[in-house]
């Protein structure tokens, strides 16, 4: 039975529903094909990764722009291998990733599974820090946008996660209050903690494996989703 005190719940995209790492690594490959970049793309996906997020964090702190986040986690990642590259060429590269991320829409496992279960019983949503037409477009590419009864950005909101007016925001296109609203998402900060600072109820998608505060549910596979509602 649906839990009485939710009906609606908040999903975030990348890394929650959308394979990003498989997704992005795939768009790597085209990328480094395009512009004659001879390198392991698997061994670069590795150091690129981490990069990738704390420049994320910082997006999100407003510490950088869009277009320092596109320039600066490639820039940084080569020059970690002592191959220093043109601005030109860097700015091709990130111009191309974005047109092939969302070629690739690797899900994660149960996500279909465990939307079309949801959907029967409660209204689902997006709220995501990614970038409007991108993510849009790998909805629609990965089969899913037809769950979601709105899509949320911070492109379009103008603020980030955990910005509180995000989650206004979704909240008020949703026309459903806080108290009755799930929000599941990987990133701690900005998912959970921001989601339960305007009073809404949070699942931590905890797939790295991270250290939880006591007090917050978590879940490693998405199907476990069920259990907590």
């Amino acid at each position: 039975m649906p839990n009485p005190s939710v009906t609606d719940i908040f999903f975030d995209l990348d890394h929650t529903l959308w394979d990003f790492d498989r997704n992005s690594m795939l768009a790597f490959q085209r990328v480094f094909k395009k512009h004659n970049i001879d390198m392991d793309v698997k061994h670069f996906v590795k150091i690129y990764e981490p990069i990738n997020f704390e420049y994320w964090k910082r997006f999100r702190e407003d510490r950088v722009t869009k277009e320092e986040l596109r320039r600066g986690r490639l820039t940084d990642t080569f020059n970690s291998f002592k191959m220093p590259m043109p601005l030109e060429l860097i700015d091709l590269m990130a111009e191309t990733y974005i047109v092939e991320l969302p070629v690739d829409n690797h899900l994660f496992d149960g996500t279909e599974e465990i939307l079309a279960y949801l959907s029967e019983r409660y209204v689902l949503h997006i709220i995501t820090n990614g970038f409007h037409t991108v993510q849009h477009l790998k909805l629609k590419n990965s089969g899913i946008a037809p769950y979601f009864e709105t899509v949320t950005t911070s492109e379009e909101v103008g603020l980030k996660k955990p910005h509180p007016v995000i989650f206004q925001k979704a909240l008020e296109k949703a026309a459903v209050q806080p108290s009755v609203s799930l929000m599941v998402g990987d990133t701690f900060e900005a998912d959970i903690l921001g989601a339960e600072a305007i009073g809404m109820h949070t699942l931590f998608y905890n797939y790295r494996n991270e250290v939880v505060p006591q007090g917050y549910r978590a879940i490693h596979r998405l199907p476990e989703i069920k259990k907590h509602l």
